[in-house]
């Protein structure tokens, strides 16, 4: 197994080698599903409209552009460790209305470049699985939280229901590297992904290390047969 930091090395590479192909590839492997995932996710910060809202793992800046659009007043710092990945956000939004809203920062998701208390909500989409160091990064997006502010994590999970289940593992293993790889030009990156999703703690070990950071009310919610879940925690 690699060390927290030849992890971090690792998955940094990967998506600067994918990033200017991530958006077209998510969307047509997921069938177009992802934009779902993300409506149902940033729906559940609707409480804070008007409040600053980070987006972790903000990648190539999806999320934070569906945080804008349920929330015209709403502004979005947007943080990720791959500056290739949100140099590739910045170039496919520079003439959306939304842009000047969103903040992109370069920045450690395991030692968030912010202060005390700062955000209403935090988003992270399909990225704490990527963290060298999660539970480190859960306390960090607690620090960060208002009181009372609200953490959402959209992230794979491994469907249970027994017709969906093969098929699932079967596309994830099989197919889905293979295209991905062809398109991108880097199948490596997709490879990781399917074994990472095989690897990602079960629910119910995730909502502890929540809990252990500090949160409460924590519960999740699984999509589309399971194949992703949403965690939600507020910080007490």
């Amino acid at each position: 197994m690699p060390t927290p930091e030849e992890k971090k090395i690792f998955v940094k590479e990967k998506f600067s080698s994918i990033s200017n192909k991530y958006d077209f590839l998510n969307s047509v492997l997921s069938m177009q599903i992802d934009r779902y995932w993300r409506w149902y996710t940033t729906r559940q910060l609707k409480c804070f409209p008007d409040g600053a809202v980070l987006d972790l793992c903000a990648g190539t800046l999806p999320l934070s552009l569906e945080l804008t659009r349920q929330a015209p007043a709403r502004q979005v710092v947007a943080i990720d460790f791959c500056e290739d990945m949100l140099r590739a956000g910045v170039r496919s939004t520079a003439d959306d209305r939304r842009r000047p809203r969103i903040m992109p920062v370069c920045g450690d998701g395991e030692k968030i470049p912010a202060g005390d208390e700062s955000f209403w909500g935090i988003t992270v989409a399909f990225g704490v699985r990527n963290l060298a160091r999660t539970q480190d990064g859960l306390d960090e997006m607690h620090r960060v939280l208002k009181p009372g502010g609200k953490l959402l994590i959209l992230e794979f999970s491994r469907p249970e229901n027994f017709i969906v289940k093969p098929v699932y593992n079967f596309y994830l293993n099989q197919v889905l590297p293979k295209v991905a790889g062809l398109v991108s030009g880097d199948k490596e990156a997709y490879e990781y992904l399917a074994s990472s999703i095989a690897r990602f703690y079960e629910p119910s070990e995730l909502l502890r290390m929540m809990k252990k950071a500090g949160f409460v009310e924590v519960y999740c919610r699984p999509l589309t047969f399971g194949i992703v879940t949403v965690y939600v925690g507020i910080k007490g």
